[in-house]
């Protein structure tokens, strides 16, 4: 199948001047756990659920978002001719055309998009997803928000911060009394249960789709720090940022991507669970920023094989490929090759939770680390980096350089992974896995 038909499709709708385009955890602080909530649906005379009086009840607090956001300075702006293969070769021969540089007739044009979002509390805070206020690579600081209330009350929102990594917002109001949601705990939703979506798909305000929850902690491409709740809610450009809630009327997620091979929705969509979105709201309310720690290490999965290689009883955890030299784990005697069990006690099932577990703590904590080594069980302590900007969490290292120089010598090579040096109990080499030329003759 071809790799631009698999492809997570983030659900923004996008205006340009000439036409419009619709593209698309951490543990809940004691302030925002809440005891399981009674259900505020009930089956109507045909035995499905009426979810009537939950609709009115949370969608006050829900909200349209309008973005207008400025071409940065020295831009020249998207032209919807640039690839047209005529307006190429006329350009070649001298012909003017505007919105190239140097070029009148078409400058700097702002992007527009439309997004959903819900107010957390009475003082006006408002989550939403990054990509709404700051598109796919834009700059917050550039964009002018304006936030619709059900009543029709529009407030010219702040942007408090973004956080790319969660792709989650913080907007502030200058408003007060203003009605606000339960934040509810994903952790103890279940698949199979109902749940409602309210957003602005295309445009459309307050709409209200509802579905199941069809599975949790799922892991998405390139989605290091978010175990994202997969449902069939139907979602939609516009819908990104909107709340979805559980029966209680709770929110416990914020409806973000599709998976999709048309463009449309197609019955699998991706909210981020409230506690992420909380714990990023937190620390931009306190911090202007988010701060993650970092280990420093690279890893993999634990499979049935190496489980049984290592002697683990069951596969689970992180293996260590590499250590980065002078790092948090550098410095605990983290080696590659061991098995990261558990973090201050907190059991590793799989290898992508590690990342998010240590990126829930703060720089300079200090953690407890059980390891797996020469088939024994033991624990080390670490204090944690920053993780900064432009650090991305790692796996094993692909092995281009040793690529390169197999075919130098008529070599298709590459290097051994972390699995295979454990496996063989070596500290690295290289698998020849064909020759050709002189190689092959030798």
């Amino acid at each position: 199948m071809p790799d631009n038909m698999r492809k997570l499709l983030t659900v923004t709708a996008v205006a340009l001047a000439l036409g419009t385009l619709f593209p698309q955890a951490s543990a809940l602080s004691a302030a925002h756990a809440q005891a399981a909530a009674p259900s505020m649906v009930s089956p109507n005379r045909f035995g499905l659920p009426d979810f009537g009086d939950l609709v009115e009840q949370v969608g006050p607090a829900v909200v349209n978002i309008r973005v207008v956001q400025r071409a940065a300075q020295g831009t020249a702006g998207e032209n919807p001719l640039a690839n047209d293969p005529f307006y190429d070769f006329l350009r070649r021969f001298g012909v003017p055309m505007p919105g190239f540089p140097g070029q009148p007739g078409m400058g700097p044009r702002a992007r527009q998009g439309i997004g959903s979002g819900f107010i957390v509390s009475k003082d006006g805070y408002v989550l939403t997803n990054a990509h709404v206020v700051a598109g796919e690579d834009g700059d917050a600081a550039l964009s002018e928000v304006t936030v619709t209330l059900i009543d029709k009350r529009e407030f010219k929102a702040k942007v408090v911060g973004i956080d790319r990594r969660t792709d989650v917002a913080l907007l502030k109001l200058d408003a007060s009394g203003l009605p606000a949601v339960k934040i509810g705990n994903p952790d103890q939703a279940r698949v199979g249960e109902w749940v409602v979506a309210m957003g602005s798909p295309f445009g459309f305000d307050n709409t209200v789709t509802a579905g199941i929850i069809s599975a949790k902690a799922r892991r998405l491409p390139d989605e290091t720090y978010v175990p994202f709740i997969q449902t069939d809610v139907a979602i939609n450009p516009g819908n990104s940022g909107g709340p979805l809630f559980n029966l209680a009327g709770e929110v416990i997620g914020i409806n973000s991507q599709i998976y999709s091979r048309s463009g449309g929705f197609m019955g699998i969509s991706f909210a981020i669970p409230i506690d992420v979105a909380m714990n990023i709201k937190d620390q931009l309310v306190s911090h202007g920023r988010v701060q993650r720690g970092r280990l420093g290490i690279a890893i993999q999965n634990v499979d049935k094989d190496l489980a049984q290689s290592f002697g683990l009883t069951d596969p689970r955890g992180a293996l260590v490929a590499s250590v980065e030299p002078g790092s948090a784990a550098d410095k605990a005697g983290l080696q590659a090759g061991d098995v990261v069990l558990a973090v201050d006690g907190r059991r590793i099932d799989d290898s992508a939770e590690l990342p998010r577990v240590i990126g829930e703590k703060r720089p300079g904590t200090r953690v407890k680390l059980e390891l797996w080594r020469d088939g024994r069980s033991r624990e080390v302590a670490a204090t944690l980096d920053e993780l900064k900007a432009e650090t991305v969490a790692g796996s094993a290292p692909a092995p281009s350089q040793v690529e390169r120089i197999g075919e130098q010598f008529g070599l298709s090579a590459r290097a051994l992974t972390a699995e295979e040096t454990a496996r063989l109990q070596l500290r690295g080499g290289v698998v020849v896995e064909g020759a050709d030329g002189a190689a092959a003759r030798a």
